[in-house]
């Protein structure tokens, strides 16, 4: 198992996404390209649609892209997202979890962030992670998974 690094980056709501302040808590951590973009969307409203069922399972959920806490803020309400959105433009929190990738972009080259999920125990170690995801029955997927962590 890895351990998550100590680091901060700021994010919607009232605090920032603080590893350190996180250690004792469950969560998923799920990173994607852009906010309001079809599968961003699709996929925000996807852990949207379950977060009772992650809440349930003594799991908090949190989404991290490269978008600033305006767009953030914005793509929340708009989604109506019960979870908080973390603003990583510097790519601090996507190298420390090394989701930054080159991909193919209408036959261009470009850096981007792959869709990958990470569920982090209490102490602070990745226990399990999708790369490359796929939106359509992934959240499905990852809460399966949670709901067998003890």
């Amino acid at each position: 198992m890895t351990a998550v690094p100590a680091l901060s980056v700021p994010m919607t709501g009232s605090q920032a996404f603080d590893t350190q302040q996180l250690h004792g808590t469950r969560y998923v951590l799920y990173f994607y390209p852009k906010d309001n973009t079809p599968g961003c969307t699709t996929e925000g409203g996807d852990f949207r649609d379950q977060h009772a069922a992650f809440v349930a399972a003594g799991v908090k959920v949190f989404g991290a892209s490269r978008d600033s806490i305006k767009s953030h803020e914005g793509f929340k309400a708009k989604m109506a997202f019960p979870f908080d959105l973390a603003s990583d433009p510097d790519e601090t929190l996507c190298n420390a979890f090394g989701v930054m990738k080159m991909k193919n972009m209408y036959g261009k080259q470009v850096r981007g962030i792959e869709r990958s999920t990470f569920v982090v125990n209490e102490k602070g170690q990745i226990v399990k992670e999708w790369r490359g995801v796929k939106v359509p029955g992934h959240v499905a997927e990852v809460l399966a998974f949670v709901q067998t962590m003890k």
